[in-house]
């Protein structure tokens, strides 16, 4: 487990969060704003083991030492709790047991955060709660957690994880303190994903398509998405004004491979039941923002732009898709992805949103649902 002073490339979060240390006024709610896979559970964890150490002599570290500290490296302190929506498989009550889960419920947010919190620290060295997607907290699981971001025991510090900090209520916003988190170098990001056995030209393309999200690349590379989408890239470049039915077949069949995965997964790790619809909807945002990024290369070729490509590794395809559309017609085809994720959302079946996505990629034709 890596301590506070080895979190790199986001020095301003971290600089942030020594200063109201140093000055003992860190507050006990916290929101980690920014996107997936840049280092702020990381963070919070790391910061968590700094707030546990039992060494009284050192104020800004952790010791690495004590009893506290050698827990939290081991992923075993009794005062460390992550909170997510999966626990519900946890609870008491079956009925919460039994219930597929798309959102972080009050039922989640009372068992296993309010309620702990007003209990003794096992350490005494106090408690520290981080919720991960914070943004999935319900209305009712917020407005309870309210009272206790407001007036929380002595030596609680509740941490919020959020990508989509518009999602959190006002009220909760005002009352914690947000910490900015930013993307990752891209540099940083490939060198990584080389350092970890990913071949350079498949390091690049994540890190460019993420746009610098390393636990992101990593985990989309780990689905075995590379492959898919240099498959899907020539295919594209193949396209004819007629469209490909076949096409929009296997774009759906490989979102129903990875969201059962993604099911299977979640069974597999904590015992939860993961909404399938939910997976779903992640593994269609994927395979978007994958397919969007060829059409937001090809307009930067026709527009003569100097940025280098997402799909750097297959120029020759990307030239062939900008030769055949012109600017508008580009400009077109990358605004109705951002409509293809808003029909996932309103439940559209994906295989309807697959078949939009061929044809217009066909003939920069409208939406039709």
């Amino acid at each position: 487990m890596i301590d506070l002073d080895q979190i790199v490339a986001q020095e301003q979060a971290v600089a942030d969060l020594r200063q109201a240390m140093a000055a003992e006024r860190l507050p006990h709610g916290l929101i980690f704003a920014g996107p997936e896979g840049v280092g702020r559970q990381t963070t919070a964890t790391a910061l968590a083991k700094v707030l546990l150490c039992e060494e009284k002599g050192t104020c800004l570290s952790a010791c690495n030492a004590c009893p506290s500290c050698r827990m939290m490296n081991a992923g075993a302190h009794p005062d460390f709790n992550l909170v997510y929506k999966e626990l519900a498989a946890f609870h008491e009550d079956v009925q919460v047991r039994n219930r597929v889960m798309q959102e972080l419920g009050i039922d989640v947010i009372d068992s296993f955060l309010i309620e702990p919190a007003m209990r003794a620290s096992a350490r005494g060295r106090g408690k520290v709660f981080v919720v991960l997607e914070a943004e999935l907290m319900s209305q009712d699981a917020q407005n309870s957690l309210l009272k206790t971001l407001e007036e929380p025991p002595p030596g609680v510090t509740i941490i919020l994880i959020s990508s989509q900090t518009e999602q959190l209520l006002p009220t909760t916003l005002s009352r914690c303190r947000l910490i900015r988190f930013n993307l990752l170098p891209h540099d940083f990001v490939t060198q990584r994903l080389v350092e970890s056995g990913i071949e350079a030209d498949e390091a690049r393309f994540w890190s460019a398509v993420t746009g610098g999200s390393l636990g992101r690349s990593i985990a989309m590379s780990a689905q075995g998405l590379y492959g898919v989408k240099r498959d899907i890239l020539d295919r594209l470049a193949a396209l004819g004004p007629g469209g490909d039915v076949e096409l929009g077949e296997e774009l759906t069949a490989i979102v129903d491979k990875l969201a059962n995965a993604t099911v299977s997964a979640s069974k597999r790790a904590d015992g939860s039941t993961m909404s399938k619809n939910l997976a779903v909807r992640q593994a269609t945002g994927a395979m978007l923002e994958i397919t969007a990024s060829v059409y937001q290369d090809a307009l930067a070729l026709s527009a003569g732009s100097d940025r280098p490509l997402i799909n750097a590794d297959q120029a020759q395809a990307v030239r062939a898709i900008a030769q055949r559309f012109s600017g508008d017609q580009l400009c077109r085809i990358i605004e109705h992805f951002a409509q293809f994720e808003e029909l996932l959302w309103r439940n559209v079946n994906h295989k309807t949103v697959w078949d939009n996505v061929v044809i217009t990629c066909a003939s920069a034709a409208p939406l039709r649902v």
